[in-house]
């Protein structure tokens, strides 16, 4: 498996961007080949962090690349900053 996370500063309103991601970009994750799990998570403090997670490096380089497509279009106002973007293979889970 494979996962990718991506840590977002300075969001401007956590509960309106939850809303845009649950609504609008889980469902494409839902559609990228490999998809096992996606989380959006509030940290408090105007950081928000997303994980995906898929079967395959395609999966992950995909959800990236959409997750970038999705802020732009979407989310920009909200997520103002670029987010810090780590991916790799999942080595240990329970």
């Amino acid at each position: 498996m494979y996962a990718a996370v991506r840590r977002y500063e300075g969001v401007t309103d956590s509960a309106e961007a939850a809303r845009l991601v649950n609504e609008g970009f889980v469902p494409l994750m839902r559609q990228v080949s490999g998809f096992v799990a996606y989380y959006w998570i509030d940290a408090g403090g105007g950081v928000m962090v997303s994980t995906s997670v898929f079967r395959d490096r395609a999966g992950a380089e995909e959800s990236i690349s959409r997750a970038a497509d999705f802020v732009r279009d979407n989310l920009a106002a909200l997520l103002p900053n670029p987010p810090e973007v780590v991916a790799g293979e999942v080595v240990a889970s329970a």
